[in-house]
């Protein structure tokens, strides 16, 4: 997890406005802004990093906001940008629609089409909440999430108040957040946002069967994630969660690699493997953390992470912890002795 500041502060008044928009652009994505008085331009930003989800907090003068084909194609982080209004107003053009929205309303927009805005203050700044996540991350159909970008969203109730409030709520806490809780946090979001977006779909009356199932899909992913702690999830659980039979619940996942069950299983093995290499949870027994993750007997989770890594979990811990800080490695196959 990464935790980046960037101010205007102790920067040279001519210098400023291009340092904010280099710095803003390595942060998130690079845009070209344009500001009535660039020689008296101060503005903040923090950041965190989530593994490949980035939250900003940004507060600034009144800007107009431009990502043409041609920056695009130098630089494209391929993600979906979500922008959340605090104070003052905004608008936004993108795939021929245009918005307007203020405080408490957010905005998607496609990293990798044009776009042109503007932030204007009401007070002395604008603020607000970004957030960045690749498109490959978010379980939607690109075509659907398509449809909603430059659309205002409410964040006044329901889940987008819940969504907002978390957006709003991780970047000022981000000394609280343990390294290991950070894969945790960025599911979450993931998630929150996921939900967001398939309402608003949900409200569009989706009428073919095909985008019906992806919602579907969607929201039985999100239940799972939730709910990898608890020993009962299993096919049974989600079908009746979801009021489909376990034959339909079977059927809507057929085209994936893996069974229900199976893919219940791999989700919680990835956890426990995120867990025992984090040198956090150095003091925290092999049972407590297949616990943690919805296994409820030692001996299977330690057969199952054995059949899924080739190693122990006792073995892969200690080679994860022997690493000297380098990035997080798959196992090597156990050799017999």
């Amino acid at each position: 997890m990464q935790i980046t500041t960037i101010s205007t502060d102790g920067i040279l008044p001519q210098e400023r406005f291009a340092s904010w928009q280099e710095r803003t652009g390595q942060a998130l994505t690079r845009t070209w802004l344009q500001c009535a008085n660039p020689y008296d331009f101060r503005a903040e930003a923090r950041t965190v990093s989530l593994g490949d989800i980035h939250i900003g907090t940004l507060r600034h003068p009144s800007v107009n906001i431009y990502r043409p084909a041609k920056l695009i194609r130098q630089n494209d982080p391929e993600a979906y940008q979500v922008n959340l209004i605090l104070s003052g107003k905004s608008g936004l053009r993108q795939a021929g629609r245009e918005t307007v929205f203020g405080p408490g309303n957010l905005v998607v927009f496609d990293t990798s089409r044009p776009i042109d805005g503007w932030r204007e203050c009401t007070g002395e700044t604008v603020s607000g909440v970004t957030l960045q996540i690749p498109r490959r991350m978010l379980p939607l159909a690109a075509d659907d999430v398509d449809r909603l970008t430059a659309i205002s969203f409410s964040t006044d109730q329901g889940v987008g108040a819940l969504f907002g409030r978390w957006l709003s709520d991780i970047v000022p806490r981000a000394e609280q957040i343990r390294l290991q809780d950070a894969s945790s946090l960025a599911s979450i979001t993931v998630d929150l946002l996921a939900t967001v977006l398939a309402q608003r779909l949900d409200g569009f009356k989706a009428e073919s069967t095909e985008s019906r199932q992806r919602l579907l899909r969607l929201r039985i992913d999100n239940f799972v994630r939730r709910r990898l702690s608890d020993p009962t999830l299993s096919p049974t659980t989600i079908a009746a969660a979801h009021q489909i039979s376990v034959r339909y619940l079977h059927k809507l996942f057929s085209q994936q690699e893996m069974t229900v069950s199976a893919w219940i299983r791999h989700l919680r093995l990835e956890q426990c493997r995120r867990d025992l290499s984090s040198p956090e949870n150095r003091a925290r027994s092999l049972q407590a953390i297949a616990g943690r993750w919805g296994f409820v007997d030692e001996a299977h989770f330690s057969r199952a992470f054995r059949a899924a890594y080739g190693v122990s979990p006792g073995r892969y811990r200690r080679q994860a912890l022997h690493e000297k800080g380098g990035a997080e490695r798959r196992p090597l196959p156990e050799t017999a002795t």
